[in-house]
């Protein structure tokens, strides 16, 4: 028996794609971006704007909150907790929440305690927040020298953001 071959049947092609140089290109572009990636983050040097703004005038009998080094509070003289903050306030101000808190804190706090201390401020319905700095005084400076303090102000539902430095009016 003689085996006819058919002219319209055709022998069976590979019909799928090669994809593994399409996997080498990727891989080739993602090690270029790898690469370039952390390059093109630049570290822009800012100075940063200084306050033209003149200090806040002292009323006669402020009421001043300290942050200590060791994160106690302090309101006047007084050492207070955090969760007796809102009664001594309170107490402080004889229930006045529009009177300005000024609020001191020690060089040694970090930022995200005093952020914490302005939050329970907001919290207890104190919004009128100035932050207290001394005016002229810089790094190394001695004991001797004559400092002002000042006071930048904030109000409004939310605490500052932006925290005041040194020497800055």
């Amino acid at each position: 028996m003689i085996r006819m071959r058919h002219t319209d049947e055709s022998p069976h092609e590979a019909s799928e794609i090669n994809v593994t140089p399409f996997i080498d290109v990727m891989l080739v572009l993602l090690v270029i971006f790898m690469v370039t990636a952390p390059l093109t983050t630049v570290n822009v040097p800012v100075d940063l704007p200084s306050s033209s703004e003149k200090p806040t005038p002292r009323p006669d009998d402020p009421v001043f909150l300290t942050v200590k080094a060791d994160h106690g509070l302090a309101l006047g003289e007084d050492d207070i907790t955090m969760d007796g903050l809102a009664g001594a306030l309170e107490t402080a101000t004889q229930g006045n929440r529009d009177e300005r808190i000024f609020l001191r804190a020690d060089k040694t706090v970090d930022y995200g305690t005093l952020m914490g201390v302005m939050d329970k401020l907001r919290s207890a319905g104190y919004l009128k927040v100035a932050l207290v700095n001394l005016q002229g005084q810089e790094e190394g400076s001695e004991a001797g020298t004559t400092m002002v303090p000042t006071a930048s102000t904030t109000s409004g539902s939310a605490p500052a953001t932006a925290p005041v430095a040194a020497g800055t009016p």
